[in-house]
């Protein structure tokens, strides 16, 4: 890729947002008459906890409680974790922000590396089904986006310990002010540092992390402009991460190096008409080694990616609007094992226009049909075009009352990585295959929702059939390879909501089953792609007797399908306890208890992997 393109492009998009959000200055002092842009939604907390027990907050913290979402950790979430969603696997899912999906080309395994605290987003929205398909980049079951909130003044000091040798400290703090003669503009500046360490709760289990984040933001009467900078240094280890328990001298530990440099713009035309705008620069470097106690055993891989997107929709009246989508990606890779396959940098294009008509039934019922298509591309594979269709009819009852009905037919498409297609065909840990093919899926989904003033229901129920997916397989030696299959997944899932006086719950379920062929009748088991929980069961529970005590407990129970990797029972059952005493007599502050207990001891998230241990921690936050 040509850097100095990269940065000319990237400074060039800089200057034009702000070209874009100071042309509005003389609108507002025109009295313009735009519509005010609202608050971003915060969407409602699917989990009881929100801080760790092993390490300062992420935007991954406590998603292996969501309801949502399957996440199968390494070490801990924080370390290492895999995200999907309705049954796809953790390639197949994508983490967007703002307008673009932060793209990681070696592996869906570093999608979660986001140096990003979580005070700057909103809690993740949960794209499946067309929404995917419209939203998604590059993800073929689901989309996790995140939004750039409103930074609120104020900050904040943490520190905390706990068993296992750990010890964390974060530092927040967030200023806002009023641009002098522009009394509807305003100007804000945050920034957070976060580090912690321990030496794990299972042997060579050990991890020093650090973050360091800042944004600027200018938030006009129909507009709101964020520049980020990002950075984020782990170090952890784990007996088996990768490799399972195929190898004895497994003691394998990981690097991971990862900044992020983006500006994002939001604007608001009209009451029903806006547009998103978002270009990130991203690097991540990997060091990974085998065995900790023979380190020249090492693999060592390079990324950059350069990203634009833009999102929005144009609505020529209530009955009929227009949303589009459309993302630019370059990527390249400088690895020591994954530069023997055809290239070792791509070109992505993807846009999508999906066309959205409205009508209305009667007083409290509208029905909205949307029918459109996405073209992806690449510089180095097929082109595709990929349907989407939804119908839905919503219903409006007036006092915090609202319900929705829809189905929806999607098609999606993905490229793999250069973990599977860049490293050698015939030897090493993990063996790639230089001919895989780009995959594609179709979602069939029918669902339901109800939002009421104190409690929210939502139920799906989808039939996903995925061709040429790829999958890690093990074949019989101790190397896992590249393997394409195509498989059948059908699936229901069930949440529930109920918010009372002093007591907040949060209920759900999921039941998977698949069905598939690899076309290769020696392929004896799967890492990924039948890694999966026939039955998961989530349970939050948040409680607050009173002013001076908060009591948050998330339970987890998953059985998963067998597999013969795992050397572990197939059931698991996870619970997490935080308390927290906010003093009478300080203003404040906040002193809080965590404690994360894996109840099925041993049990493989990963298969051939070692489970988590328990931790407990404990700290003090003061906020001003």
């Amino acid at each position: 890729m040509n850097y100095f393109l990269t940065k000319l492009i990237l400074v060039s998009t800089f200057a034009y947002t702000f070209s874009i959000a100071y042309a509005d200055f003389d609108q507002a002092n025109n009295e313009s008459a735009f519509y005010t842009l609202p608050d971003l939604t915060v969407i409602a907390q699917e989990t009881a906890n929100t801080r760790p027990s092993s390490t300062y907050e992420t935007i991954v913290s406590n998603l292996d409680f969501d309801p949502r979402i399957d996440f199968q950790s390494r070490n801990m979430a924080e370390a290492q974790g895999d995200v999907s969603v309705q049954g796809g696997t953790f390639e197949a899912t994508g983490f967007r922000v703002g307008a673009a999906t932060l793209f990681d080309p070696q592996t869906g395994h570093y999608s979660t590396e986001i140096p990003i605290a979580p005070e700057m987003l909103s809690g993740p929205s949960v794209f499946t089904g067309a929404d995917n398909a419209f939203y998604g980049f590059n993800s073929t079951a689901g989309t996790l986006s995140y939004q750039w909130s409103k930074i609120q003044e104020g900050g904040s000091v943490t520190l905390g310990a706990g068993e296992n040798q750990l010890n964390f400290q974060r530092f927040h703090k967030a200023v806002t002010k009023p641009l002098s003669r522009h009394d509807r503009w305003t100007l804000g500046y945050e920034a957070e540092f976060s580090r912690s360490e321990s030496d794990g709760t299972t042997r060579y289990s050990d991890h020093d992390f650090y973050r360091a984040s800042a944004r600027i933001q200018l938030v006009g009467p129909n507009s709101q402009t964020d520049f980020f900078l990002g950075n984020l240094n782990k170090f952890f280890g784990q007996k088996g991460m990768y490799t399972g328990n195929l190898y004895a001298t497994s003691f394998e530990t990981e690097t991971i190096k990862t900044s992020l440099l983006l500006i994002n713009h939001q604007q608001q035309y009209d009451l029903l008409s806006h547009w998103e705008a978002t270009a990130y620069y991203r690097t991540n470097g990997d060091h990974y080694i085998f065995n900790r106690f023979s380190p020249n055993r090492a693999y060592i891989h390079d990324t950059n990616v350069f990203s634009l997107g833009l999102s929005g929709k144009h609505a020529k009246n209530k009955q009929m609007a227009l949303n589009y989508n459309l993302q630019l990606t370059a990527d390249e890779i400088a690895s020591t094992s994954l530069e023997q396959g055809h290239f070792t940098h791509r070109s992505y294009y993807k846009f999508t226009l999906l066309p959205e008509f409205s009508k209305t039934i009667n007083e409290q019922q509208n029905l909205v049909i949307k029918a459109g298509a996405s073209y992806d591309d690449t510089n180095r594979n097929t082109t595709q075009f990929s349907p989407i269709f939804e119908i839905s009819i919503l219903t409006d009852k007036g006092d915090d009352a609202s319900s929705r009905t829809y189905f929806s037919y999607a098609e999606t498409t993905q490229v793999v990585g250069y973990g599977a297609i860049g490293g050698s065909e015939t030897s090493g840990l993990f063996q790639s295959n230089h001919d895989l093919v780009r995959e594609t899926s179709n979602n069939l989904e029918l669902g339901y929702s109800v939002d009421r003033s104190d409690w929210r229901l939502q139920t799906a129920l989808f039939y996903r059939w995925d061709n040429n997916l790829v999958d890690w397989t093990y074949t019989g030696s101790s190397a896992r390879s590249a393997e394409h299959v195509d498989i059948e997944t059908f699936g229901f899932e069930f949440i529930s909501t109920k918010r009372w006086d002093q007591l907040e719950g949060t209920a759900g379920y999921t039941y998977i089953e698949k069905s598939e062929d690899y076309g290769n009748l020696e392929v004896e088991d799967s890492f990924y792609a039948l890694n999966f929980p026939r039955h998961r069961a989530t349970l939050g529970i948040l409680y607050s007797p009173n002013k001076q005590y908060e009591i948050r407990l998330d339970n987890e129970w998953r059985d998963h399908r067998p597999n013969r990797l795992r050397t572990s029972h197939d059931h698991g059952f996870f619970s997490h306890l935080g308390i927290s005493y906010f003093p009478n007599q300080m203003k404040d502050q906040e002193v809080f208890f965590s404690f994360e207990k894996p109840w099925g001891e041993g049990f493989e998230e990963i298969p051939g992997t070692p489970s988590r241990g328990d931790q407990f921690s404990f700290g003090m936050r003061s906020k001003w």
